[in-house]
């Protein structure tokens, strides 16, 4: 009777140790935040499938967070309950050696094979280091439980390049409207001889964007089909780790090679960018406005302070002994002694000095102390900045990406004051870079040039 106590409390015990998700022993268990333990595969599983709040899966309780550390008591336990269970498969034909009819009790690290004792002591393994069933299945158990993690990384990390991805879809369509109707602007100013190039040109946009538009829906599709590889692999991983110690050695196989294999296949975001296409007698027209020394030959010291995603430009004067941030560039800044209230004005600058830049026109109230010239009330300008080796072209008024080619030469700069519009072009390719929409001027205009340091 006692010792029917003892084994109703051993198994007891057991059952304690076995995750409630996957019905098997614990493999790296944690504890969330409502004390229930799952083994923390099942528990990453289980709430990326899920997609909603991360609920206990047993009690429903919410959890706060998402990251816990390893339960390393359970774990110990849920290793020792495992060593001790009984496996049928011991009993097999396939775990006998067939030359010796002895069990197979060792694992050959040089092979990844099992062998009897007789096998072990042959030269052809003799040389090569054994190890227990139970000691090698739980090392391997360990590697396969870090490879699941960098997997699960990765997993994660793809995750957030689709969202970028998606995101960066719908913001491309969206340009592609808004560039749209800036062309068709361009083409108004335009003799009616022109409206067949007018018709070509975005016909040709057309067609480059649905081609570019394919590329990324393709590399959102490859992301797609890359996480769920990655996340196959990690399950297959996580189903490996629950076969006993003979399956797992036995299956190993190949299955580190194919992970190694499905995380180096991660596939690169992709930058859409359209081709400019030049825009027949465009200069010839804006000459006819051309202003010279346009920017004051005097150049003060300033600074750049660029976000880390370029999404905000802050600009300020430079002062003995203030401290800037890290990310500030050091820079110079030119203002026009010429201050514009009516008429149109185009005049040209050459940036091929500095991949950092920018220029345009704002507020003739806006000097040399100003903090800030990113204000879409008082300055309309074009940004070229080089980001952690990337360069990224774009506007304000509002913040605006240019998915088009940088310019390298000159750009030209052109100021319809009546009509509200400030617009910047490629010289070298006669082709627009960007036009504000049609706004309404009530204070006088000067132009602005900044260059940041490489």
């Amino acid at each position: 009777m006692y010792r029917n106590m003892d084994l109703d409390t051993l198994q007891a015990l057991q059952n304690e140790l076995i995750c409630s998700i996957c019905m098997n022993y614990y493999i790296d268990p944690v504890t969330i935040d409502c004390g229930h333990s799952f083994c923390s595969p099942c528990l990453h599983l289980c709430w990326e499938e899920a997609q909603t709040l991360m609920s206990c899966p047993e009690c429903r309780g919410i959890s706060e967070k998402s990251d816990f550390k390893t339960n390393i008591a359970l774990k110990k336990l849920a290793s020792l309950a495992r060593r001790a269970r009984v496996y049928h498969a011991n009993s097999s034909n396939e775990q006998i050696c067939v030359i010796h009819k002895k069990a197979k009790e060792f694992f050959c690290e040089a092979d990844k094979s099992l062998l009897c004792g007789l096998c072990s002591e042959t030269p052809e393994h003799v040389a090569h280091g054994h190890s227990p069933v139970q000691w090698a299945a739980e090392e391997y158990r360990e590697k396969l439980l870090k490879r699941m993690g960098s997997l699960w990384n990765m997993t994660q990390e793809m995750q957030n390049d689709l969202n970028q991805e998606a995101n960066k879809i719908q913001s491309f369509e969206d340009y592609v409207l808004l560039r749209k109707v800036m062309i068709k602007m361009q083409y108004q100013k335009m003799h009616l001889f022109l409206r067949e190039e007018e018709q070509l040109h975005l016909e040709t946009l057309e067609k480059e964007a649905e081609e570019i538009l394919q590329q990324l829906q393709e590399s959102a599709f490859r992301m797609t089909q890359q996480k769920a590889s990655l996340k196959e692999m990690y399950k297959e991983l996580t189903e490996m780790c629950h076969k006993p110690d003979l399956e797992l050695l036995q299956d190993l196989g190949n299955v580190l090679q194919r992970t190694e294999l499905v995380q180096v296949q991660k596939p690169q975001p992709m930058i859409p960018e359209l081709t400019s296409h030049g825009i027949t007698g465009i200069l010839d027209i804006l000459n006819n406005f051309r202003v010279d020394n346009v920017l004051s030959q005097e150049a003060t010291g300033h600074y750049m302070c660029v976000s880390e995603d370029a999404g905000s430009v802050m600009f300020g004067v430079t002062h003995p002994g203030v401290y800037r941030e890290p990310e500030s560039l050091a820079s110079l800044a030119a203002w026009g002694p010429q201050v514009f209230t009516s008429g149109k004005h185009y005049w040209e600058v050459d940036v091929t000095c500095s991949p950092n830049w920018i220029l345009g026109v704002c507020k003739d109230s806006l000097m040399s102390d100003i903090d800030i010239i990113s204000d879409p009330e008082a300055a309309f300008l074009l940004f070229s900045l080089k980001i952690h080796n990337r360069y990224s072209l774009s506007t304000n008024s509002p913040p605006l990406i240019q998915y088009v080619e940088r310019p390298l030469g000159q750009i030209g700069v052109f100021l319809d004051y009546d009509n509200g519009t400030v617009s910047f072009y490629d010289v070298c390719k006669s082709s627009l870079i960007y036009s504000f929409l049609p706004s309404s001027f009530s204070f006088p205009l000067k132009p602005f040039l900044c260059f940041g340091s490489l």
